[in-house]
This record gives C-alpha cells, sequence and structure tokens, in this order.
C-alpha cells in the first residue's frame, strides 16, 4: 500500500456537506485560476493595453486559484488541513459579493449567486459532521 493510496478515503466515509463544501471551493478556486489564464492569454495576444499589468495580474490570479483546487483536494482525501483555506476562500466571496452588489445590474445577479455559494460553503464546511470527519469524534 502506498501513501497516496493510504490517505484516499471511500466515497462511503465523507458526508454529503464535506463533498458540497469541497466541491464548491475547488469551484472557485477554477473560476479564480480560468480569470487568470484568461488574462494571461489577453495580455500576450495584445487585447490589454498594458502588458504588465495583464501578465502580472493573470499570473497572481492564476496562483491564487490553486489553492482553492488544492483544497478542495484535500478535503475530498480527508485531510484536515484544506478546510483552512477553503473556509477562507469561501469567506473571501462575501465582500467580493458586497462590492459586486454595489455596481447594480448584471453584476448584481452575479453578487448573489457568489454570496450564496460563499454562505453555502461556510456552512457545509462547518458542519460537525465534517468536523467529525475530520477530526475524529470529540
Amino acid at each position: 500500500m502506498t501513501a497516496e493510496s493510504a490517505t484516499a478515503a471511500p466515497a462511503a466515509d465523507r458526508p454529503v456537506p464535506l463533498l458540497v463544501g469541497a466541491g464548491i471551493t475547488a469551484l472557485e478556486g477554477a473560476a479564480m485560476a480560468g480569470w487568470g489564464l484568461y488574462d494571461l492569454v489577453a495580455g500576450f495576444l495584445g487585447e490589454d493595453a498594458d502588458f504588465g499589468r495583464a501578465e502580472l495580474g493573470g499570473a497572481v490570479l492564476l496562483l491564487m486559484g490553486l489553492l482553492p483546487l488544492l483544497a478542495g483536494r484535500a478535503l475530498l482525501r480527508r485531510q484536515r488541513w484544506g478546510r483552512s483555506p477553503a473556509v477562507l476562500t469561501n469567506s473571501i466571496c462575501l465582500p467580493v459579493a458586497y462590492y459586486m452588489w454595489q455596481s447594480g445590474g448584471a453584476m448584481a445577479v452575479a453578487a448573489v449567486a457568489v454570496a450564496v455559494l460563499g454562505l453555502a460553503g461556510i456552512v457545509a464546511l462547518l458542519n460537525p459532521r465534517v468536523t467529525a470527519v475530520l477530526y475524529g469524534e470529540q
């Protein structure tokens, strides 16, 4: 048995809130990394007037999107370190949604979706069943 297979947990041992929280976190990470990749490609293609800003911003977003992706993967493997960055990522969605809401129009609709995803992720990850799976019965 390898160390890789020893940390993987059967699906039956993962409660639904853990799966929901990990999925939402991975979705947020993928969105952030995708936006960063878009900025990088747009900068190289000359679609942005400020090449340096587009490349640096894209690289930062790409790297920032990797942590939630890794945290979602860790949660699926029942590794407790993944919960802190996952809760942080979902918490950051709330002020982002607030400022999106201030813009009005279509951004307000997107703000509601971002806020709902953030709250759902926080509630799912702080569920007592998730705590029991990650940290054992206390």
